[in-house]
């Protein structure tokens, strides 16, 4: 069995890295192949993952870099497909969301190589979203899709997507974050800049909806309003910094914003935080395992088990509603989840290796 793993942004270095690693065990490291697309592609973005997480180093780089959907899309169809022909997998793996995601499944399609799909099933039903797009389209292309929810199940099941094509698996994201958890705990990220554990909002936000537009700003100055009640603390994605420079919102101001940390800073980050605002997708997830109580600044999430274990609360895309953050973690009744999510386990990629393996 040869493997090659396509991987192009943050969350996918996170959710690839245990199948890369199980695939290594199980088949050897020489047939296991690793492609960046280069989709993220400066060093807190991109290299500083591959070296927290103990990836191999690619061994192809497609520097598609930045774009629009259908730019980036296209670079990463054009550039793959040579690879593809060159190292002949026998199986593509891909995971969650991305463009490249989306361009890597169909270039394997195109070219007759089976796909794999890690993260499969999940809906927002919300296609406005560029993701969603690129879910369902992954999806039916795939041979195989790695599922981590029982709602993902149903989703697919609606679709007509075969049950034979489903494999039920856990969650790698969460193989990841348990595999390091005794080093992020030994970070104190928070206490290297000044806040407390337990006593700051980690703020997390990049999506087009909420920054490209006049939202951005309702959203900073209901921070800088919570701030007087809750110390704030904003690592900015580049896009939204560069945002926040169009807008000329003050960097030193009530929130406390940072560059982009690296992955275990991050984790170390939100295990501290007595609460953490996002429009991240993956954030949900490492919220509900590591118990701390997150807010989503979207109408929808494609992760509802956060929503159904109480961890996580939609607040809409409504900046105003950032304002009743400290009111609702006053509130008594909201605690961790008793247990993890089924197959939460730390083994997902375990079990994806061997299903590949056909055992």
């Amino acid at each position: 069995m040869r493997l090659l793993h396509v991987v192009g942004t943050r969350p996918n270095f996170v959710k690839m890295a245990p199948v890369i690693a199980a695939g290594r065990e199980l088949f050897g490291a020489e047939r296991n192949v690793v492609v960046h697309t280069g989709q993220h592609y400066d060093r807190a973005m991109s290299d500083i993952f591959f070296e927290e997480l103990g990836v191999p180093e690619p061994d192809h780089m497609l520097g598609v870099g930045s774009g629009t959907h259908a730019e980036q899309t296209a670079r990463v169809l054009e550039r793959l497909e040579p690879v593809l022909l060159e190292e002949r997998p026998d199986v593509v793996v891909v995971p969650g969301d991305v463009n490249s995601t989306l361009a890597a499944a169909l270039c394997a399609a195109r070219v007759g190589v089976p796909v794999a799909h890690v993260e499969s099933g999940l809906r927002s039903f919300d296609r406005e979203m560029p993701e969603e797009i690129n879910r369902i389209a992954t999806d039916h292309l795939s041979e195989y899709c790695f599922l981590h929810s029982d709602e993902a199940i149903e989703n697919l099941e609606a679709e007509g997507v075969p049950r034979e094509r489903m494999h039920f698996v856990g969650n790698t994201m969460i193989d990841t974050l348990r595999a390091l958890e005794d080093r992020f705990r030994a970070r104190e990220a928070a206490r290297r800049l000044g806040l407390e554990p337990g006593s700051y909002l980690l703020v997390t936000l990049h999506r087009p909806a909420l920054v490209d537009g006049p939202l951005l700003a309702d959203a900073m100055a209901a921070l800088a309003e919570v701030a007087a009640a809750l110390p704030v603390l904003f690592p900015v994605h580049p896009r939204t910094r560069k945002r926040l420079a169009e807008l000329g919102i003050d960097e030193t101001g009530a929130v406390q914003l940072t560059d982009p940390v690296g992955y275990l800073d991050f984790l170390s980050l939100e295990a501290d935080a007595r609460a953490v605002l996002t429009d991240s997708g993956g954030i949900q997830e490492e919220t509900t395992a590591l118990g701390v109580p997150c807010f989503t600044l979207r109408d929808n999430t494609e992760r509802p088990v956060t929503i159904r274990l109480g961890t996580n609360t939609l607040l809409g895309l409504d900046p105003a509603r950032i304002r009743e953050i400290p009111e609702l973690l006053a509130q008594p009744d909201r605690k961790p989840p008793a247990e993890p999510p089924r197959l939460w386990d730390g083994r997902a990629a375990e079990r994806v290796a061997r299903i590949l393996a056909g055992r």
